[in-house]
């Protein structure tokens, strides 16, 4: 069976490197590029693909606002430069079956990436790996101490979403809310985290400071 695979990146170059790379293999063939998120979907629409190579970084629409759609349509295999642990996290809690990180692997590791997220199987890359557990470890030892706050469940979403660098319309548009609930939301949040701005909130919540 061919494995039918669009690419999604913002980089001419890197499309067409893994394009060559991708051609390498007999059973797997590119349908189509995309340059944004918001081409991304409408030609996951149109052509079905098994797989989904995805960046996160793109103009219009990036790979965390539209991953959670795009997942509905097609396995999707994050593929970007940006290993920080929010990220990663975001990425694959939005639905992607794999994270591969730039410079982190070879073309084999490419190849063998597509053919088990096609599968339906995980796929990590090492430094992807090994970021995503030590999160997981801190975030296991922080827990208790953000637990002390309070939040409900959607101020950790908004708060989660906030770490990871989105506006306040993005944030709306990644959780289905209107922009004035995400305010009111950061309202709340940082009157139980006990500071004054989003910078203050972002520190507290991602590096466990939870000290008044």
């Amino acid at each position: 069976m061919t494995i039918r695979v669009l690419v999604v990146d913002d980089n001419p170059v890197v499309r067409e490197a893994l394009r060559g790379v991708l051609d390498l293999s007999d059973d797997v063939r590119v349908v189509g590029e995309a340059g944004n998120g918001r081409d991304a979907l409408a030609l996951a629409l149109r052509h079905r693909p098994d797989v989904t190579l995805l960046d996160h970084r793109m103009p219009i629409a990036d790979g965390l606002s539209i991953v959670d759609e795009l997942a509905r349509h097609t396995a999707v295999l994050a593929l970007t430069s940006d290993a920080t642990p929010g990220v990663i996290a975001s990425m694959l809690r939005g639905g992607a079956r794999g994270y591969l990180v730039h410079g982190h692997f070879d073309p084999p590791d490419l190849l063998r990436a597509v053919h088990a997220v096609a599968a339906g199987q995980g796929w990590l890359s090492p430094v992807a790996a090994s970021v995503a557990t030590s999160a997981l470890r801190e975030q296991g030892s922080r827990r208790a101490a953000r637990d002390r706050f309070g939040l409900t469940d959607r101020e950790r979403d908004v708060l989660d979403l906030l770490c990871d660098g989105l506006s306040n319309a993005a944030i709306a548009d990644r959780l289905r809310l209107t922009e004035k609930t995400v305010k009111n939301h950061l309202y709340n949040i940082f009157a139980k985290l006990q500071v004054g701005s989003r910078t203050e909130a972002v520190v507290r919540w991602s590096t466990g400071t939870f000290d008044s």
